[in-house]
């Protein structure tokens, strides 16, 4: 049995199924960890959402910022970002199972040794401590009562306090997970730079950067931020490697680390 993680896909169904061919991917044996961002910007998210779907529990995928917004979008509390290409899923004969099982992916996964999120944890957080976290923000999308939706968005409060509660306490969490890119010493995120290291704001650093970073010793797999690029160290796995923006798709086998990538030029350049 093999374990491939994969980065963010968004969509680029075509490109996912070449490169499960490349690695003689087999469901019956093998699982395939996905880090989120399985739809939106390439042309086929109702084809992607479909294919994980009938992996069963072969397939974990982590919710990212993407797979969110289109939560929020179907549940009617937003409306599409210009260049957003999930209409095949609101428009699908299927689309309410399509959402619904989009809606009950996990934030956080943690198996053999690993963790997967979407973007990163804060510093504060143990890996313990960021799945029971995560399991908070699960519960309430399993509820589906539409408040979560409703309040989903918004960059504050932009720094972890354990004395937080409600929406301004889950939205942190989500924020985390599925957005952060920089912090401070503090762990106070920055939610303005998306590009790569260079042009950093002053005193902001990547999050897995951080000094004592509780969650250190613990290899993470993650992607979201394409522009950092592929990024692999002994406890940091960033395999988001921008198939969208024309580059490439990864796969990273979590047995060896061995890495398999597949051509996503088709697509536009990496912005």
């Amino acid at each position: 049995m093999s374990t491939y993680a994969i980065g963010d896909v968004q969509g680029c169904y075509d490109e996912l199924r070449t490169l499960l061919d490349a690695v003689a991917f087999d469901p019956a044996a093998d699982a395939l960890w996905l880090v989120g961002d399985l739809v939106n910007r390439g042309p086929k998210s109702a084809e992607t959402l479909r294919f994980v779907k009938s992996l069963g529990d072969r397939a974990v995928c982590v919710l990212g910022n993407h797979d969110l917004a289109l939560l929020v979008v179907a549940a009617g509390f937003a409306k599409p970002h210009r260049g957003d290409t999930v209409d095949d899923i609101l428009n699908a004969p299927d689309r309410d199972e399509l959402l619904e099982f989009l809606r009950t992916r996990k934030l956080m996964h943690v198996e053999n040794g690993y963790a997967m999120v979407h973007a990163g944890l804060l510093p504060q957080w143990t890996i313990p401590e960021a799945h029971s976290l995560a399991r908070e923000v699960e519960s309430a999308l399993a509820a589906n009562d539409g408040g979560l939706f409703r309040h989903m968005y918004g960059n504050t409060p932009d720094a972890w306090d354990d004395a937080l509660t409600g929406y301004d306490r889950l939205r942190t969490i989500i924020n985390a997970m599925t957005r952060i890119r920089l912090v401070d010493a503090s762990g106070r995120m920055e939610f303005s730079h998306k590009t790569g290291l260079d042009g950093a704001p002053e005193g902001y650093m990547p999050w897995f950067e951080v000094h004592g970073r509780r969650s250190a010793g613990t290899p993470i797999v993650c992607g979201h931020w394409a522009a950092l690029g592929l990024m692999l160290e002994p406890d940091l796995l960033s395999i988001d490697t921008g198939c969208v923006w024309g580059r490439q798709l990864s796969a990273l086998r979590l047995e060896d680390r061995r890495l398999f990538q597949t051509d996503c030029s088709a697509y536009g350049p990496s912005e």
